[in-house]
């Protein structure tokens, strides 16, 4: 079976509840959706284990991003240059990431071994921008934020690293009629918000919309689809 994982945002709880329901196997895959880190306590817990496991494909999130950089920076060997690189506007970013629940990472990541922590960075830069999967006779575009100044015919390589992250999409609006756009980042309960529906914590699945941030982050579900089945899963 093929899954996909809403933003983990440091719920190791979770994160183990759902692949023990779902019954995770080596035969099966895992696709993450961005977002493991940041505002929960144990998001490098998470990573930790990810990296064990082959079958884990990572997508890049905002905050995955941002940890990398701020991290790299901040675990730099402190000389004069050094201190000379790190300027204003990286401090405003590091400050930035820090009000976005990026201390209880750094906290984490202090715990760590040296050899961890270089690990944690390599295991960085492996994250994907997007994933196409095709499955059960569907076919899905698995991106964390959504799709800036979007066209069914724009190939998804032509699409700028911060609209991806950051980007979201209208989920009243169908982008494409033969595919399922898989997304993160907005939680549902705020699509709901905004389209006007019953606000809960669950998967957003309309428009060939699979919205599957459930709030982890801000004590919401943390949610797992089976796009072999669309069926949902929560912890």
């Amino acid at each position: 079976m093929i899954y996909c994982m809403g933003d983990v945002h440091g719920n190791y709880e979770g994160y183990a509840a759902l692949l023990k329901k779902i019954r995770f196997s080596e035969r099966d895959t895992l696709y993450t959706i961005g977002d493991i880190v940041d505002r929960g306590r144990e998001g490098l817990k998470v990573l930790l284990d990810m990296m064990m496991r082959p079958n884990v494909f990572p997508i890049l999130g905002n905050h995955d991003y941002m940890a990398y950089r701020c991290l790299t920076w901040l675990t730099a060997e402190v000389t004069e240059e050094s201190l000379k690189k790190l300027d204003a506007d990286k401090m405003a970013k590091i400050s930035e990431w820090f009000a976005n629940g990026g201390e209880s990472t750094v906290q984490e990541f202090m715990k760590l071994t040296k050899e961890e922590r270089e690990q944690v960075l390599e295991y960085f830069e492996e994250f994907s921008l997007y994933e196409e999967v095709e499955t059960a006779g569907r076919s899905f575009v698995l991106v964390h934020g959504g799709l800036s100044d979007f066209s069914p015919e724009k190939p998804l390589e032509d699409y700028d690293v911060e609209d991806l992250l950051w980007e979201r999409c209208d989920y009243g609006v169908t982008y494409y009629p033969d595919k399922y756009l898989v997304t993160g980042h907005t939680p549902t309960r705020n699509i709901r918000k905004e389209l006007g529906e019953p606000i809960n914590d669950t998967v957003y699945m309309k428009n060939n919309h699979i919205a599957i941030d459930c709030g982890s982050g801000f004590g919401g579900s943390l949610a797992v689809v089976c796009l072999d089945t669309l069926k949902t899963f929560y912890a």
